[in-house]
């Protein structure tokens, strides 16, 4: 596999730090069906650049995570331009990432790119749940005739019969999502945005005690306010400090498998919220490993 330099990669940390690399960053800028604001496609690239400006020390671990877990970027590739090749692609890149036992994390692009990310964690382990952050159900069949659209991308994984989904922050589906949800809720729990402060979290240690768990990260999930650099951004979302305790919690008691972070659509001269996802994908790989059994 191809790696940018250690300087131009993910973090951008001095080469001279000798780490055997845990974890592959995979850049896939995905832009084929986006419905409303363009701009994926640049996602990886602007949360690369912004990574270099992430303080590597995090002051509630007290260590300099980066240091324990190694961490190694792909350069950048042409993506298939048919939507089912890309996936495909992306599919063949984390088995061969897994193939050398190594954590893949995806950097996006759409959030269609999930369906292929997880495919082959869905052949690697009997049960695979997703814990899905969103602002949007993505449970469509289809949208705008794509049955792999961002919109779906959800429902798109939940053809794989042993995967499970359990959503935080959606606030915004359709009629026929709201009812594919009520048939399917032995398969499927929403927190919903609106009922934040009523979450129970102490029902994760339930949830997912001891599962095989692949995160994915839609940051329209976050609040509008604090995220507006997206293709949907929604009103009445999640803020950082509430988003961080559900990943502690879920990374402490399961088997975090997999990563995918997706839907930043970079607005010029707004880097703010292309570091806030470099943060975000540094701190979850902090959890993860600190954690990792």
């Amino acid at each position: 596999m191809n790696y940018l330099s250690q300087r131009k990669g993910f973090l951008g940390y001095d080469a001279r730090q000798k780490t055997n690399h845990k974890v592959v960053v995979v850049p896939f800028g995905l832009e084929k069906t986006v419905s409303y604001g363009g701009g994926t496609k640049n996602g990886p690239k602007e949360i690369i650049k912004a990574s270099h400006q992430v303080e590597l020390f995090d002051e509630e671990l007290n260590k300099e995570p980066y240091k324990e877990i190694g961490i190694k970027t792909l350069k950048p590739f042409l993506i298939k331009k048919e939507i089912k090749s890309a996936l495909n692609q992306l599919t063949k890149i984390n088995e061969k990432i897994l193939s050398n036992n190594k954590f893949p994390i995806v950097l996006g692009g759409e959030h269609s790119l999930t369906v292929g990310s997880i495919k082959p964690f869905v052949k690697k382990y009997d049960e695979i749940t997703l814990l899905h952050f969103d602002a949007h159900a993505d449970l469509r069949e289809s949208y705008n005739g794509e049955k792999y659209s961002h919109a779906s991308a959800i429902k798109r994984c939940l053809d794989f019969k042993n995967v499970k989904v359990i959503s935080f922050g959606i606030r915004n589906l359709s009629l026929s999502e709201m009812n594919f949800y009520k048939k399917n809720q032995d398969r499927i729990e929403i927190f919903w945005s609106k009922d934040k402060k009523n979450w129970d979290l102490s029902r994760l240690k339930t949830i997912f005690k001891e599962k095989n768990v692949y995160i994915t990260f839609d940051v329209d999930g976050f609040d509008a306010s604090i995220m507006p650099a997206t293709g949907t951004p929604e009103p009445g979302g999640l803020l950082w400090e509430e988003v961080l305790p559900i990943i502690k919690s879920v990374c402490q008691i399961s088997n975090i498998v997999g990563v995918d972070i997706n839907e930043l659509a970079p607005i010029k001269n707004f880097d703010s919220y292309n570091f806030l996802v470099a943060k975000l994908a540094y701190k979850i790989l902090s959890y993860i490993f600190e954690f990792k059994r």
